[in-house]
């Protein structure tokens, strides 16, 4: 399925994803796990690790253009050998829509290109 949303692509005005869409979904992206958001929504959630610094900021600087086009920015925690990377809609109430786990999967084949992993 994760090729499936690789084949698609963010979608302005996105609505919230019912509990069944989400559950149904997350297989397509296993690396990344569900966190209840600060805001009182709901986030997707993935921790990257990198050999040092350089690869984690090329790995942030690949996953900055793909956001650009895709137009859903994800909230990013970059360290030494780590980044993590959360998604959420805003405009669906700070819940989780489907641009949220296509941009999770393009992650994921970024970081596979980038690593191997």
């Amino acid at each position: 399925m994760s090729a499936d949303l690789l084949a698609r692509h963010a979608t302005h005005g996105a609505a919230a994803l019912d509990d069944a869409a989400v559950e149904a979904l997350l297989p397509a992206v296993p690396c990344w796990r569900m966190e209840a958001a600060p805001d009182t929504g709901v986030r997707l959630v993935r921790d990257f690790a990198f050999l040092d610094y350089m690869e984690t900021i090329a790995f942030v600087n690949a996953l900055a253009w793909m956001v650009h086009r895709e137009d859903h920015h994800p909230d990013l925690q970059v360290g030494y050998r780590r980044c993590t990377a959360s998604w959420t809609t805003h405009s669906a109430g700070n819940r989780l829509s489907e641009n949220d786990f296509i941009c999770a999967a393009r992650a994921d084949a970024i970081y596979a290109g980038r690593t191997g992993a």
